[in-house]
């Protein structure tokens, strides 16, 4: 008997550009200072909704604060600056006088007095802070609220959110009181909800659950399971935890598919609303070939996984390529390019990845980037410096692109640029990801050559969802998350999020949704009208001569 790990499980029960700007006028919108007051973690602030052309001069002034009092109270304006529909907490500068206890109102115009000096000290009231994997959808069942009455609260004319953006929630019954009116139908509401086509523009789930198969290769058989997926299967289970707190139904199905094996059925499949994993390209392959077409599938794990987009439109890659992040490498030469710099690629006599190269070579072509090729066996390494040298300028940058895999080879390329930069030719090196995977390289070769490289995963230890997620998963497991728990809690978070808010349609909303996770950025992309998905997201970092490596945001 193969052995079968089978976890059903309710989440309930969880343990736990570069840019040139041309001038042009610009008039700012006169601001208003709002009427509408918040507390939040004891102080209390104007909510300030942002309109078009706004500045932050001219909130700042006409709320007499200072840009880094706005900094404070609101964090992502520092970095992503302001935008449209945003609502702006802005620190109240004169003592908030406390609310008096009134009595009651005799007659029908105190009556309205009094509801309207209610309704005053209730706007001191809920500030949500957005979470990347919520959407309108979600904050309003939190609440018990509408989503209609949200997007009016808080002045939104569209229903895409920004993460750690803050909304206003609105009391509901304050807003019946202040119509005087019947709470509106479901049925109407439902009805308001549906486009010209007679489809719901975005339909909740008509029963509430939501059905996940996990197919990993644990080896549960043997004495110590693969580390790897167990810790994808941890990262999972935090995801669906969160989900099920959030109040949503959510049954996990978990196979072992070591060696090969597909324990499951067709029946089994054709019930799932997704299926992440397995990890290999052939067992991705086999269960293809036994999935139903309307049941979807992900491949986790396996960047070498993407040729299946080929005709299989209910397949998604998440791991970006190896030829996507190359495809990045092009561009970003591009946008940092300037003149009098020059361009090599360098890659092996002989290498496997000529297909890659020829794709890169084409690349560069059609963006207009003028380069040299330069290729040489690792034999001939002592010999390159002197055609290199005639290939690059001492006037400007030489920007070099190395296109292979091969740790030895990549190693002597590598100690050739370090040996002409002390020749004082200024160089900047951009390589594939497994670059900083090779022990052979000296780390302080890759920050003299100012390392660029595009990943496909990346974890930035210094934000604060980063730190938060690794705090929660030591509470829950007593240990560090590694990369694959990263990986887990991304990928079911991501997908949770589609699938409770679109139901068994939510395939056609996967474009919509890019979204930069823990560790991985997701921008899925159709490949043709018959073929899958495949992941055009990934993550810069430069090795700074400082000894820093940074995340390029």
């Amino acid at each position: 008997m193969k052995r079968l790990l089978y976890i059903l499980i309710s989440a309930m029960l969880l343990p736990a550009a570069y840019a040139g700007i041309h001038a042009q006028e610009y008039t700012p919108v006169p601001v208003t200072v709002s009427k509408e007051k918040v507390k939040v973690d004891g102080k209390v602030y104007y909510s300030h909704i942002v309109l078009e052309r706004q500045t932050l001069y001219s909130i700042c002034k006409a709320y007499n604060v200072t840009q880094e009092q706005v900094f404070e109270a609101n964090p992502t304006v520092r970095t992503e600056g302001l935008k449209k529909n945003a609502v702006l907490l802005i620190p109240v500068q004169e003592p908030v006088q406390e609310v008096q206890v009134q009595q009651v109102p005799d007659n029908a115009q105190d009556r309205k007095s009094g509801r309207k000096a209610a309704r005053e000290e209730r706007k001191q009231q809920t500030i949500h802070t957005v979470r990347w994997y919520e959407d309108l959808d979600v904050i309003a069942g939190k609440y018990g609220v509408t989503v209609e009455a949200i997007m009016q609260e808080n002045g939104l004319t569209g229903r895409k959110l920004k993460k750690r953006q803050k909304l206003v929630i609105p009391d509901m019954n304050d807003m019946a009181r202040e119509t005087e009116t019947e709470a509106p139908d479901t049925a109407a509401v439902a009805d308001s909800m549906v486009m010209t086509d007679g489809q719901t523009l975005f339909p909740a789930r008509k029963d509430g659950k939501v059905e996940i198969v996990l197919m990993l290769p644990f080896n549960s058989a043997a004495e110590t399971p693969k580390s790897g997926s167990i810790d994808f299967y941890c990262g999972t289970l935090m995801a669906v935890k969160e989900a099920g707190d959030a109040g949503y139904d959510i049954d996990l199905s978990v196979y072992d598919v070591w060696n090969g094996e597909l324990p499951i059925t067709e029946e089994r499949l054709g019930k799932s609303d997704i299926v992440i994993g397995p990890v290999s390209p052939g067992d991705l392959s086999r269960l293809l070939v036994k999935c139903p077409s309307g049941t979807n599938v992900v491949s986790p794990l396996d960047h070498k996984a993407e040729y299946l987009s080929d005709g299989h439109a209910n397949f998604i890659q998440a791991p970006a390529s190896a030829l996507t992040q190359y495809e990045d490498l092009a561009k970003w030469i591009r946008e940092e390019q300037r003149t009098g710099e020059k361009v090599i690629v360098i890659y092996e006599k002989g290498a496997r990845n000529m297909d890659e190269l020829g794709a890169m070579n084409s690349i560069l072509e059609k963006d207009g980037i003028t380069f040299h090729s330069f290729s040489y066996s690792i034999l001939e390494g002592r010999d390159i410096q002197r055609p290199l040298k005639e290939m690059m300028t001492t006037e400007a940058a030489n920007r070099v692109l190395v296109m292979s895999e091969s740790e030895a080879f990549v190693n002597d390329v590598v100690r050739n640029l370090n040996l002409l930069i002390h020749d004082e030719y200024d160089i900047v090196l951009y390589g594939p990801s497994k670059i900083r995977s090779f022990e052979t390289i000296e780390v302080d070769n890759l920050h003299n050559t100012r390392l660029h490289t595009s990943l496909a995963y990346y974890v930035d230890y210094d934000s604060a969802e980063v730190r938060d997620f690794v705090s929660r998963y030591r509470a829950l497991y007593s240990t560090e998350p590694t990369p694959y728990a990263f990986q887990g809690y991304d990928i079911a978070s991501y997908f949770l999020e589609l699938c409770t808010g679109h139901d068994g349609e939510w395939i056609q909303y996967l474009e919509e949704n890019d979204r930069s996770l823990l560790q991985t950025d997701l921008k899925f992309r159709k490949t043709g009208e018959n073929d899958g998905y495949v992941n055009t997201g990934v993550r810069r970092i430069v090795y700074g001569e400082d000894y820093t490596v940074s995340l390029v945001r």
